[in-house]
């Protein structure tokens, strides 16, 4: 199909729920597939490795190498995986938007809610994309709401300073602050509570209290980013991880994810690849980077005059 890779989304569909692993080796032995290619991020990677522990068993010669397709970018190990890049570049016009929108109108205030469970890299690369954006916040770093330190109390100083002001927010971000029971969708991942919304909510509480004229402008394009077509670079890396993962299974490996390590394509066993969740650390440059484009600490924390 030579138009493929010109269709965002996944063409070869997706699904949620566990699968049983003897049933699927059972389908590949039955169809005489040795080699088995993942696509996916942690969930579909740790289903490659439980399978070639069934393989093992079963002693069957299958190779399952992973291709790590993940936007939030949280596979250990490897610099980056295919759809972050592409995430942060459909991202930027967003907060865009969000501040034409926020600067239409006094005390106007743009919220944008973007991917990201446990990592917040798609928010903190995409603040760096379009440095309009006054406020980040990631599930790495914590923040307070109310008080004199919350998000709240810095987001009035901002609009008395500059009458706008961007927010962006992982979907990840300040769970604990959100009211209700934490669910699990079918494949037993958390299901996180909506972050936006709250939020939305209780900027529009809070500053009407205060009797603060303003207006919220609310974004959540999660969709919209995910299911478009690879970005340039981002389908190059992408082709790149491909054949680099048929060379390895066709070298004989298995249980391995293909991954990018300061410039250069490695392969890293699936059980270190999802041992933990990649994250921001916040004294590394991409967060010292954020804090230094928002300046956002000077609201949270201002200096006594």
């Amino acid at each position: 199909m030579d138009t493929i890779h010109e269709t965002g989304g996944s063409i070869l569909a997706s699904s949620r729920g566990q699968q049983a692993t003897d049933v699927m080796v059972r389908a590949l032995e039955r169809h005489n597939i040795n080699i088995l290619f993942t696509i996916g991020g942690d969930g579909t990677q740790r289903c490659a490795h439980e399978m070639v522990e069934e393989i093992r068993r079963r002693g069957l010669r299958i190779s399952v190498v992973g291709v790590p397709k993940t936007i939030d970018n949280d596979l250990n190990f490897m610099e980056r995986t295919f759809g972050y890049e592409t995430a942060v570049y459909h991202a930027a016009p967003v907060i865009g938007c969000a501040h034409n929108e926020a600067k239409g109108v006094r005390n106007g205030i743009g919220l944008v809610r973007l991917m990201g469970r446990d990592s917040g890299f798609i928010a903190a690369s995409a603040t760096l994309a379009n440095s309009v954006v006054n406020f980040c916040l990631v599930p790495e770093v914590k923040f307070e709401l109310e008080g004199e330190h919350g998000l709240l109390a810095a987001l009035e100083r901002r609009l008395l300073a500059k009458d706008h002001a961007v927010i962006v927010v992982a979907e990840g971000a300040g769970q604990e602050l959100v009211e209700g029971d934490t669910a699990v969708d079918a494949s037993g991942n958390k299901l996180h509570k909506d972050i936006g919304t709250f939020l939305k909510d209780r900027i529009t509480k809070y500053l009407d209290a205060r009797k603060v004229e303003h207006s919220v402008k609310y974004f959540d394009p999660s969709y919209m980013i995910r299911s478009v077509a690879a970005h340039g670079t981002d389908a190059v890396f992408c082709l790149h991880l491909a054949q680099n993962a048929v060379h390895v299974a066709m070298a004989g490996m298995t249980d391995v994810v293909v991954g990018d390590w300061h410039n250069h394509f490695v392969a890293v066993p699936i059980a270190l690849a999802v041992r933990d969740r990649r994250k921001i650390a916040p004294l590394d440059q991409l967060w010292q980077s954020v804090l230094m484009a928002t300046r956002q600490e000077e609201y949270f924390h201002p200096k006594v005059k």
